[in-house]
């Protein structure tokens, strides 16, 4: 698909967003009895489930440090996530690519010092796939990481933006990002500070343009700092009613 068809004249996209508009957002917490900490998350018709285990024994002694906590992510796409339907084995080198971006982005929030020789586990599973995978398993992490009570720097908050027809675009859905013209910028940031916890493109994008896509998807992840803090609250107001009856 073509630059030209990604963005009409009226400087419009194909699911009828403005260039600076996030797609809709919908979450909340507490999902899951069974997990010490879950989430659902959904941005567009992007669909993702997480649950969080721990801070427990590690699996193996091997795997314990002793002066900080292990954390292990695993990322799983159901089959039915796309029209193509693909089971996908566990060694998948799309699955590893997500999951390890997930773990860097973490390592640096999640104050691991606070839990010596232990493990934390961060599962994953994506429902429904339109673009914006990665962000948005960043997004639903720090929520059910947030919902677990895990000691954590700040929260962090992801988001996509691009580039189409010389105009920065905000959070790509599945045709834009799948666009060999259309660079791909995935940015996660700790709202506080605004420091970047995460980097990473997709394609390449000219130095004189990074700016700006930068600063709108910085832009972007500052929007849904409030949408998870609007659920982590609204699940502690669940939380109250529950223990008042």
């Amino acid at each position: 698909m073509s630059r030209q068809e990604l963005l009409s004249p009226e400087g419009l996209r194909v699911d009828g967003r403005r260039a600076n508009e996030l797609r809709r957002i919908s979450c909340r917490a507490s999902v899951l009895n069974s997990a010490d900490g879950s989430s659902y998350y959904e941005q567009g018709n992007t669909k993702v489930l997480v649950a969080v285990y721990g801070p427990r024994e590690p699996r193996s002694k091997a795997l314990a440090q002793h002066d900080q906590a292990t954390i292990n992510v695993e990322f799983n796409v159901a089959p039915f996530s796309t029209s193509e339907r693909r089971k996908r084995s566990k060694g998948d080198k799309r699955l590893l690519e997500v999951a390890s971006f997930v773990k860097q982005t973490f390592e640096g929030a999640i104050q691991t010092t606070v839990y010596p020789r232990s493990q934390i586990d961060i599962y994953i599973h994506l429902l429904q796939h339109d673009g914006g995978t990665l962000e948005t398993c960043i997004n639903a992490a720090t929520l059910a990481l947030v919902d677990a009570g895990i000691s954590m720097v700040d929260y962090v908050c992801a988001c996509t933006a691009g580039f189409i027809d010389q105009k920065p675009v905000l959070d790509l859905n599945f045709v834009e990002e799948s666009s060999i013209e259309t660079p791909d910028l995935t940015v996660a940031i700790l709202p506080r500070s605004g420091n970047i916890a995460l980097l990473q493109m997709e394609s390449r994008l000219h130095s004189s343009k990074l700016d700006e896509v930068l600063e709108l998807a910085m832009e972007g992840c500052k929007h849904i700092h409030q949408k998870l803090d609007q659920a982590v609250l609204a699940a502690a107001g669940d939380l109250a009613t529950k223990l008042s009856r």
